[in-house]
């Protein structure tokens, strides 16, 4: 356009606009991931239910609770190499690039979707363990501990997967009921959403001189979280779900059952 005549001059974020602006825009692209579990809606359905309220047809009752975990791998304590500078009038605060590693945790938490609790812990490590230490801060505390039933969805990972890990858990807290998600399927574990908002207000850019520094910002982070949290308003419902399928169906891509 400058070459042209067209205009005298012409700033960066003007051309950025109009570029956004048009109907195709080839730069951008989302990552996604169709559903590849075969059993993706028989799994997906009860969760969905759940999220709004119900088990096989039944409103839940009071004593009826939900309950999504998951575990958050590898978080590394960093410490900058050199000092962050604060923020200051029309200028962000500068995080050092270099850093020293100084450990890293695995956060393993729990979210009560209809209460917005949250419960948390830090290991060195995932596995069996550490994952039933996280089921036993829960279920041994009320109104967990005298429930009639308690769902806890959660994924496919190693330390809670199959029905060995189901009897497992059921053996010892006969109350509890696992949910587990479709492979491939995060998206539909709400604690997710924490561990993104944790993320965002905790983790990055992140200046940490050791573990138990990491350590005491995670779970400080939970209790000023729970005095403002509410439930996620979550809007997907089976309707949708069926939808979905319905449509990648008509594109030809597989669908799960």
């Amino acid at each position: 356009m400058l070459a042209q005549g067209l205009i005298a001059q012409i700033s960066g974020a003007t051309i950025w606009r109009w570029l956004s602006r048009d109907a195709l825009c080839p730069w951008r692209h989302r990552t996604w991931i169709f559903p590849r579990d075969p059993r993706f809606v028989h799994k997906a359905g009860p969760i969905l239910d759940l999220y709004h309220g119900l088990w096989e047809g039944h409103p839940l009752d009071s004593d009826d609770f939900v309950l999504s975990a998951d575990e958050k791998t590898s978080i590394q304590a960093r410490r900058r190499i050199h000092a962050s500078s604060p923020p200051a009038p029309r200028r962000p605060a500068r995080i050092e690039q270099e850093y020293q590693r100084r450990g890293a945790w695995a956060y393993l938490a729990a979210w009560d979707v209809h209460r917005a609790k949250i419960f948390g812990r830090c290991e060195a490590r995932t596995g069996i363990a550490p994952f039933d230490r996280l089921v036993e801060d829960v279920m041994g505390q009320e109104p967990y501990r005298s429930a009639r039933r308690v769902f806890w969805i959660f994924d496919n990972g190693s330390s809670h997967r199959g029905q060995k890990a189901d009897q497992r858990l059921r053996s010892r807290w006969p109350s509890l009921i696992p949910v587990h998600t479709p492979v491939h399927a995060s998206w539909l574990n709400q604690v997710e959403i924490y561990f993104s908002i944790v993320q965002r207000k905790v983790l990055t850019p992140g200046d940490f001189s050791n573990l138990t520094d990491l350590e005491m910002a995670l779970l400080a982070f939970q209790l000023r979280y729970e005095k403002s949290a509410a439930p996620f308003r979550w809007t997907f419902t089976r309707a949708d779900l069926a939808s979905l399928m319905q449509r990648l169906k008509a594109n030809g891509l597989p669908a799960a059952a």
